[in-house]
This record gives structure tokens, sequence and C-alpha cells, in this order.
């Protein structure tokens, strides 16, 4: 009775230990067993669920500045860097963020709110150097980019405010 119960057990340790072997082996190529109880599932519409959206503000006339400014304090307080992704902007709220593309060159940066400016009249946002670096607009001084809004769903935005 004894050497039943072994070769059972032994049996039954084999059966599990390949039961996961296969799973572990194969595990995309299980298909679901249904029985009274379960019901199939029907094929899912995938939604966008992203939390992240982009509000497109159209085309704006862009400069940069830098290095007379570096180590200086901006309008919010803050010390400029420019070799930060920062930008500056009339009436923006500061903290705000804001994907700037090139349309010449596809290259895009993220940005935030965190001077006031540009002074010149036709201009409407100033780039830091490194954001203009980046969107290869430094030789040119001037151009005209895409301008979007980043919000992120649930969160009071601009998500940084130094006022």
């Amino acid at each position: 009775m004894k050497s039943f119960m072994k070769i059972g057990f032994i049996a039954a340790l084999i059966g599990l230990v390949g039961f996961t072997i296969a799973t572990n082996e194969s595990s995309s190529s299980i298909e679901p067993v249904l029985n009274d109880e379960s019901a199939p599932v029907e094929e899912q519409v995938q939604t966008n669920t992203s939390v992240v959206e982009y509000i497109n503000l159209g085309t704006m006339r862009a400069s940069w500045y830098g290095p007379r400014f570096h180590g200086r304090s901006t309008a919010n307080g803050e010390i400029y860097d420019q070799m930060a992704f920062t930008a500056a902007h009339k009436s923006m709220k500061f903290g705000t963020l804001l994907r700037i593309t090139n349309p010449r060159n596809k290259k895009s940066v993220i940005v935030r709110i965190n001077d006031r400016g540009p002074y010149i009249p036709g201009r409407q946002i100033d780039l830091s150097k490194g954001a203009a670096e980046k969107l290869d607009i430094i030789g040119r001084g001037v151009a005209k980019l895409k301008v979007e809004k980043i919000t992120i769903k649930g969160l009071n935005n601009p998500l940084v405010s130094l006022n």
C-alpha cells in the first residue's frame, strides 16, 4: 500500500511540475477553457485612456535668448539656466508646459514657461538656448514653430507655479 501511495504521490508531483513547465514555456498559446460558468470574452475596442492631452495653440513666431540672461532671475523668481528647456511668454501662467515643434525638421521639445517676454514686436515666445538648439533654430534666430499646450487630466495645471 505504501509503494502505491509513493507512486501516486510521485505521479501527481510529476504531473504538477510538467504542467508548470508547459505553462511557462507556452503561456502565450494557452486557449481558455469554457464551461457552464464562464462566457467568452468579447474583443475589446481600444480606447484612448491617455491622461496627457495636447491642445493646439497654432503657430507662433519664436526667438531664443540665453547668454546675456544666464544666471539672472526670471520673472517667476527662479534663476535662468540657458540650457534648461524653458520659455518666456507675455501672458501664459508660469509652469505651463508646451510642446514646441519645428515644422521644417519635425524636432520637438517640451518647455516650461518661467519668464515674461519676448519684448520685440512680432514675436510671441522666447525659448531658452537649450530648447532652440534642440529645435535647430540657433542659426536662424527666429522661426515659426508649432505650439501645443500640454495638460494632464485630473491635475490642476500648470503643474509648477512659483507665483
